[in-house]
């Protein structure tokens, strides 16, 4: 028989619970930032944040370097643009791709640690 985690006592401190109800985010909050931990739960996502922490690069420099199509790295790209992971400008008929903010650059970096932590 399994046995199920119950809380027995009944008693609770309210007074701390209002406080974190209260401090609790909006669901379409929660619901971005869900957004964004899946759109980093790709490898290849991933990656491209990574060479883009190193420098801005056009679609085809980052295609090179992670041995992909261009389409494919479009297909990313745009995802990653549309949750303002990252961000391009137009340089005449080259378009340029970089990390949004430095925030982008946190979340990825935090992680590896986290990975690399012992």
């Amino acid at each position: 028989m399994e046995e199920k985690e119950i809380c027995e006592v009944s008693a609770t401190d309210e007074i701390t619970l209002e406080k974190i109800k209260k401090s609790l985010y909006g669901e379409e909050d929660i619901q971005e930032l869900s957004q964004i931990f899946k759109a980093l739960g790709d490898p290849t996502r991933l990656n491209i944040i990574h060479v883009l922490s190193k420098s801005s690069l056009c679609v085809c420099d980052i295609a090179n370097l992670l041995d992909m199509s261009q389409s494919a790295i479009s297909h990313h790209l745009r995802l990653l643009r549309n949750l303002r992971l990252v961000k391009y400008r137009k340089e005449g008929r080259m378009v340029i791709y970089s990390l949004d903010d430095d925030h982008v650059l946190q979340l990825f970096r935090q992680g590896m640690d986290h990975v690399k932590h012992d």
